[in-house]
């Protein structure tokens, strides 16, 4: 059995009170990656399901990109931990081809594409949610690279409904993502890949917005110790009306 440590445990509690992202009745898809995000969302799930009073199913679902991935010791994992689990194949590397040739960036392509076959997966499935590992760090980063670089302020919202239907939940939102890798290192859980581009498998160099990034908020937290307790507050504190323009425009991450 992984030891998942009470503060990740207590923190998922809390965030699942007060967002109701998993409910009895539920029945939920994982993206599951491999790498140390997913794969500790699998075992809080797992946990979930023996503690809680309201039944809910959930399945993790591993998307092969065609790039030659073996899956065989995450589906041994799964299996000793008695976690459903399945691998989807496609082709998404091969179609990729040419954006990754032309220096384009084929991280975004790579998670546009995946979201689209966790979606359809979903659909068919049955599943009414898709659950997705996506800690505070990720929540952080993706702020700060929208206004630096895309001139809009957004992030990750804990849970949200895509325009398909599907409820997309965020249990690690609050989540730090060092808890997560101390977590990985603890119960010396074998991680697979990167779950922020899986291209980067072929030495490709991480995208400069997001690596910026990194460091600027790394250099930020060693000035100052509570920035991201700042930012989770600030996340919940949003004074519309002092922004320019009209607050009325609306997104979905879909769109991004």
């Amino acid at each position: 059995m992984i030891d998942i440590s009470k503060k990740i445990l207590s923190t998922v509690g809390k965030t699942n009170a007060q967002y109701k992202m998993v409910q009895g009745g539920d029945k939920i898809l994982l993206g599951l990656s491999g790498g140390k995000d997913s794969l500790a969302l699998a075992h809080v799930l797992k946990h979930m399901q023996r503690v809680t009073p309201e039944k809910f199913e959930f399945k993790a679902v591993t998307l092969s990109y065609g790039m030659g991935e073996d899956y065989a010791y995450l589906t041994r994992h799964c299996n000793e931990h008695g976690i459903e689990h399945e691998v989807i194949d496609s082709s998404i590397f091969e179609i990729s081809k040419d954006k990754i040739r032309k220096n384009s960036s084929f991280c975004s392509f790579f998670s546009r594409m995946r979201r689209g076959y966790l979606y359809t997966h979903a659909l068919n499935g049955g599943f009414n949610k898709l659950a997705i590992a996506h800690h505070l760090d990720d929540a952080a980063e993706s702020f700060f690279m929208n206004f630096t670089y895309n001139g809009a302020l957004r992030t990750l919202a804990p849970k949200y409904k895509a325009k398909n239907g599907i409820e997309v939940i965020r249990p690690f939102i609050f989540v730090r993502e060092r808890q997560l890798r101390e977590n990985a290192l603890r119960n010396e859980l074998r991680v697979i890949g990167d779950e922020a581009c899986p291209a980067m498998r072929f030495d490709v160099k991480m995208p400069h917005a997001r690596y910026e990034t990194k460091q600027l908020l790394a250099q930020l937290e060693k000035n100052n110790p509570k920035l991201f307790t700042s930012l989770k507050a600030a996340f919940h504190n949003i004074h519309t009306d002092t922004f320019f323009g009209s607050s009325e425009a609306k997104f979905s991450e879909d769109d991004e």
